[in-house]
């Protein structure tokens, strides 16, 4: 298997200021890869077998199969920098991949999101923190950790 190594240009997570504490990490969970891929590969492998029975298409499960093939393989090689992604949250702030910070009196909503917390800034920036074993959880912390 393929792997990933993180971008040099987008640096590593931002590091803790004097005084500030860490609260809680969110790390991406293997069991919500995977089924998040599952889910993806049996909806997109229906739509194909659908669209090629619609054509008049003799094999209709080309369809499926191929996009079965395609979504495994996809996840296989980005698994290994999709895994390796920590959100972190102090009692300031949210750092995040690609030293990504979002100051945690910023934070306007998190909600969650096939699998995922969608954050929404007060300036109207959108971050997701991919592949949660318990989205809505992981949400209630944050929402719980805004001042």
């Amino acid at each position: 298997m393929a792997r990933i190594t993180p971008d040099p240009i987008m640096g590593h997570a931002a590091p803790l200021l004097d005084g500030e504490t860490l609260v809680a990490e969110f790390r991406a969970d293997r069991l919500a890869y995977w089924r998040g891929h599952l889910i993806l590969a049996v909806a997109l492998g229906t739509a194909a077998g659908l669209f090629l029975l619609w054509q008049g298409n003799p094999y209709p499960v080309a369809g499926p199969f191929g996009a079965a093939i395609a979504i495994a393989a996809r996840a296989a090689f980005l698994a290994s920098e999709a895994l390796t992604e920590v959100w972190r949250m102090t009692d300031r702030r949210l750092l995040g991949p690609g030293g990504r910070v979002i100051p945690l009196a910023q934070v306007q909503t998190a909600r969650p999101l096939l699998g995922s917390v969608q954050i929404t800034t007060a300036s109207g920036d959108r971050h997701l923190i991919k592949y949660q074993a318990d989205p809505a959880a992981t949400a209630a912390r944050l929402l719980g950790a805004r001042r």
